[in-house]
């Protein structure tokens, strides 16, 4: 295996000079730069992690942290960071912990603030736990995909908006009953993103004079948990309502599956839309609010690599489009 002592030697140049060419750090004119690089790629030469990181200070690793990748959004968005990540040869360190866990609380206490990263990307945080405000202090580069961002750059969907979009398809259609399905009664178990999707839901109905039948049904953001809430919330006939907002198209889904076992027809009896435009969405033809996770996480990476070349820079907040994408589980209330 070629050292950097052998590139150097290829190169006519000392090992410092051939280090400073291959690494970046500090000044070598073009022509020692190319004359190096060729001697590096002659050598098939590839820098030990270890000594480059002595050399430039850089770990070129990046921790990412976010909730357990169990659902179609968190990994599509960490799919997005690590191609990233890997088109920039830096390597990821993840960390895919449930929020409110001894685990997780113990990620925060004493395991990130031994580890050296050159930038975090943290994903769902929550506000409640203060998480953010701890990885502020760490004083690395920080990026934050979701909602909540506070004091560093950041990408995500306008949840209000992109509910209240929703909402206000459904409310153009003619449906006057719409129920929202997901969230929690329990305000510790709801997160950030699903309060912000719930305020979009009942803004759109208040516009329209409708805050009065604004109704949710508590659902994890699963589509399990979708099925058994909306279940309970179609089996009145009395009660049902005309349509139905999901918290998220895995929601979505499950309410238009509770509404066929319990026979119910979607659009023509119940029209149903959901968020995400998740990758089952087209095969349900589901009506959706879509968004790309992987394209945020490509875009969290840019950002990332951005503060660390630029701490001082300016914050930067991508709020993604909300796109209506109209598919065939909605229509006008008979």
């Amino acid at each position: 295996m070629s050292t950097i002592a052998d590139v150097a030697a290829r190169a006519g140049v000392s090992k410092a000079t051939a280090s400073r060419a291959l690494t970046g750090r500090g000044y070598v004119s073009d022509e020692t730069r190319r004359r190096v690089s060729d001697a590096a790629d002659e050598l098939a030469y590839v820098a030990h992690s270890s000594a480059t990181s002595l050399a430039t200070g850089r770990t070129r690793t990046v921790g990412v942290i976010m909730p357990p990748v169990d659902r179609w959004f968190f990994a599509e968005l960490l799919a997005g960071i690590q191609e990233s990540l890997f088109d920039l040869d830096y390597e990821l360190a993840l960390y895919g912990i449930r929020e409110g866990t001894e685990t997780r609380e113990r990620l925060f206490d004493t395991v990130l603030p031994g580890r050296r990263f050159d930038g975090i990307v943290a994903v769902g945080i929550q506000p409640s736990a203060q998480e953010l405000d701890r990885l502020h202090r760490s004083e690395r580069p920080l990026v934050s995909v979701g909602p909540y961002s506070e004091g560093s750059s950041a990408v995500s969907i306008d949840d209000v908006a992109a509910a209240r979009i929703a909402t206000e398809h459904l409310i153009e259609l003619g449906h006057r009953d719409i129920a929202f399905v997901g969230g929690s009664s329990d305000a510790g178990a709801l997160s950030f993103g699903d309060e912000r999707r719930i305020e979009g839901y009942r803004e759109a109905l208040a516009a329209a004079g409708l805050a009065h039948r604004a109704r949710i049904a508590d659902s994890a953001p699963t589509m399990p948990g979708g099925y058994a809430a909306s279940v309970e919330l179609l089996g009145d006939r009395r009660a049902r309502p005309s349509a139905v907002v999901g918290v998220c198209d895995e929601t979505a889904i499950g309410a238009m599956i509770a509404a066929r076992r319990l026979g119910i027809a979607v659009p023509t009896e119940l029209s149903i839309v959901g968020v995400d435009d998740h990758e089952h969405a087209e095969m349900f033809a589901l009506t959706t609010i879509k968004q790309s996770p992987r394209e945020q996480g490509h875009e969290a990476v840019r950002l990332l690599q951005q503060r660390m070349d630029l701490p001082d820079a300016p914050l930067e907040r991508i709020l993604t489009a909300s796109v209506l994408v109209v598919r065939s589980s909605t229509a006008a209330p008979r």
